[in-house]
C-alpha cells in the first residue's frame, strides 16, 4: 500500500508532504503500487499511545475479564489509539491477579483492537492522604515481592509501577524495583527532600502530574518542584479541560520541553458513554455533563480518550500541534520502552497511523497496515 499526498508527521517532529508505503503490517522505504491510496489535505500522525487509561465503552480493566479488555482495545483503536498499556486500581492481590492475568491473554494484531504494550500498576502502594478514588482499605506499603508475583500472573507485562515515596520502604522499592520496572511517582504527599532521593533512587515519571500530590509551595516546593528540576523526570499530563488549567498546561510544557511530557487520558468506564452512575475502584462515580466525581466532589478519572485530548490540547490550550503529538506518541512509546515497535512513521516498525483533516477530526485509521475506520465521503 502506498498513501499518497498527506502532510506526514516526521521523525524531526515536523510535517512534510510524503508517500508513506507499508507492506506485511511495516512501514517500508517502497511498497506495491497496486494499493494506492490518496490523503490529500490530511495530518497523518503515528497512532497515538495511551499509557494510562482504566476504562471505557461501560468497561474496565480491573473488571478482570477478556471481554473488557477486548471491547476497550476496540473502541481505542476505532478513536486513533492503537497501543495501550491497560491501567489497574488499588485491588486486593487475588483482585490484581485476576485483572493482569485477563489483559495478558488479549493478543495483539487482532484487526480492530489496540495493541497492549504493557500493564501499568496505579496503586496499591500510595498515601492514604493522597488517595483519591482509590480505596483506603486496599493500600499497601511498598512490597517488591508483590510485584515480582502479580508479574509472574502477567507474563512479563507489567511495564510500570507507582509509589508513593513517602511510605515507608519506598526508597528501597524505588532503587531495586527501577532495576526492572519504570517507577512514576503517584497520590502522594511527599516533601521535597524526600522527592529527590526518589528521583536519585530511579523514579521516572510522575502520574497524572498535578493531580493526586501535594501543590506547588514557595517555601515547600515538594514532588512538583524535585520534578521540574530533574532533566530525567517525564510527566503525565491530562488535557481533558477539567483536571488541570490551560495555564498551568501551557507553563509544564514549556518547563519540562517537548521531550518529557506524556499526553494521558485517565478514562474511567464512562468513557464513549452518557452521563449517569458509574463505578470506579469500588466506589460510585457521578459523570455530569462528561465530568466523572465522586460523591465528594472529587475527580474520578477522565471521560476523555486520548484523541480527544490531543485535540482540545491544541484548539483549546494552544499547544502546537507538533508537540502535542510527539506527547501523545513517541514519548509515551519511550515511557513504555516500546519505541522500537510504536510511536512514529518510520521503516520497520508497526504500521499504525491516524489521518486528521484540518479540525483535527479522525478521517482514517490504519492498524497493522489496514484501514480499519474510514470516515470519507
Amino acid at each position: 500500500m502506498v498513501i499518497k499526498n498527506a502532510k506526514v508527521y516526521t521523525e524531526n517532529y515536523e510535517f512534510q508532504e510524503r508517500d508513506i508505503c507499508v507492506e506485511q503490517g511495516e512501514f517500508t522505504g517502497t511498497a506495491s503500487q497496486r494499493n494506492i491510496v490518496y490523503a490529500d489535505d490530511l495530518y497523518a500522525i503515528p497512532g497515538l499511545i495511551d499509557i494510562h487509561l482504566h476504562g471505557a465503552v461501560g468497561q474496565d480493566f480491573s473488571d478482570g475479564t477478556v471481554e473488557a479488555v477486548e471491547k476497550i482495545a476496540e473502541y481505542e483503536a476505532f478513536h486513533g489509539i492503537t497501543t495501550i498499556l491497560p491501567t489497574t486500581m488499588s485491588l486486593t492481590e487475588k483482585e490484581l491477579g485476576k485483572a493482569v492475568r485477563a489483559i495478558a491473554s488479549v493478543k495483539n494484531k487482532k484487526e480492530g483492537q489496540a495493541d497492549i504494550a504493557g500493564i501499568y500498576l496505579e496503586g496499591p502502594f500510595i498515601s492514604k492522604e493522597r488517595k483519591g478514588v482509590h480505596k483506603e482499605e486496599n493500600l499497601l506499603r511498598p512490597d517488591l515481592a508483590l510485584v515480582n508475583r502479580l508479574q509472574k500472573e502477567a507474563r512479563g507485562k507489567i511495564k510500570i509501577v507507582t509509589v508513593a515515596p513517602e511510605l515507608e520502604g519506598a526508597i528501597d522499592f524505588i532503587k531495586e524495583g527501577s532495576k526492572k520496572y519504570r517507577i512514576s511517582i503517584a497520590h502522594t504527599a511527599a516533601a521535597y527532600e524526600v522527592s529527590k532521593e526518589a528521583f536519585a533512587a530511579g523514579a521516572k515519571q510522575l502520574t497524572h502530574f498535578f493531580n493526586g500530590m501535594a501543590p506547588f509551595n514557595h517555601r515547600e516546593p515538594g514532588i512538583i518542584g524535585a520534578a521540574l528540576e530533574n532533566d530525567m523526570c517525564m510527566a503525565e499530563l491530562i488535557c481533558d479541560e477539567c483536571h488541570i488549567h490551560p495555564t498551568v498546561i501551557n507553563m509544564t510544557f514549556r518547563i519540562f520541553g517537548a521531550e518529557r511530557v506524556i499526553l494521558v487520558s485517565d478514562s474511567m468506564r464512562a468513557t464513549g458513554m452518557r452521563d449517569g452512575v458509574y463505578t470506579l475502584g469500588e466506589h460510585q462515580v457521578f459523570v455530569t455533563d462528561g465530568v466523572a466525581r465522586m460523591k465528594d466532589g472529587t475527580l474520578a478519572g477522565s471521560t476523555r480518550n486520548l484523541m480527544d485530548c490531543l485535540k482540545i490540547a491544541v484548539k483549546e490550550m494552544k499547544i502546537p500541534l507538533e508537540i502535542a503529538v510527539r506527547a501523545a506518541t513517541i514519548n509515551p512509546a519511550l515511557a513504555a520502552g516500546v519505541e522500537d515497535k510504536y510511536g512514529s512513521i518510520t521503516i520497520g516498525k508497526r504500521a499504525n497511523a491516524v489521518f486528521l483533516d484540518k479540525e483535527l477530526n479522525v478521517v482514517m485509521v490504519m492498524k497493522d497496515g489496514k484501514i480499519i475506520r474510514n470516515d470519507w465521503d
